[in-house]
């Protein structure tokens, strides 16, 4: 049986270091309902992130590329409400409308 041979693990979970992003514009905090809050504007990611630091960058003007540790999960548009898709061939064909924003998140994060 599993439990028969199971010994817990001898180093005790600490979690993840406090999060850096040097090269980037904004270290933003997800909240506990998956969202962030940017310009006034409430962006659903995910609530695997809750809690969490996430870097932000302006790519191009209301373009913001949104990174966790040294993974790019996608950009938010801010200012346009059309087919920015058309820039990355691998993003998904669902685009999520939140409070006006189009966010597009990772490809296997799927639609929300």
């Amino acid at each position: 049986m599993p439990a028969e041979v199971y010994t817990p693990a001898i180093r005790r979970y600490g979690g993840l270091p406090e999060l850096a992003y040097p090269f980037h514009d904004r270290v933003i905090h997800v909240t506990n309902c998956g969202r962030i809050c940017l310009h006034r504007k409430k962006i659903n990611l995910s609530t695997v992130f809750a809690g969490q630091a996430l870097g932000i960058k302006e790519v191009e003007e209301g373009i913001w590329l949104v990174s966790f540790m040294e993974y790019d999960l996608g950009y938010i548009d801010l200012e346009e409400k059309n087919s920015a898709a058309s820039r990355q061939p691998f993003w998904p064909k669902s685009v999520t409308y939140v409070s006006g924003t189009i966010c597009y998140l990772c490809v296997r994060a799927g639609p929300n």
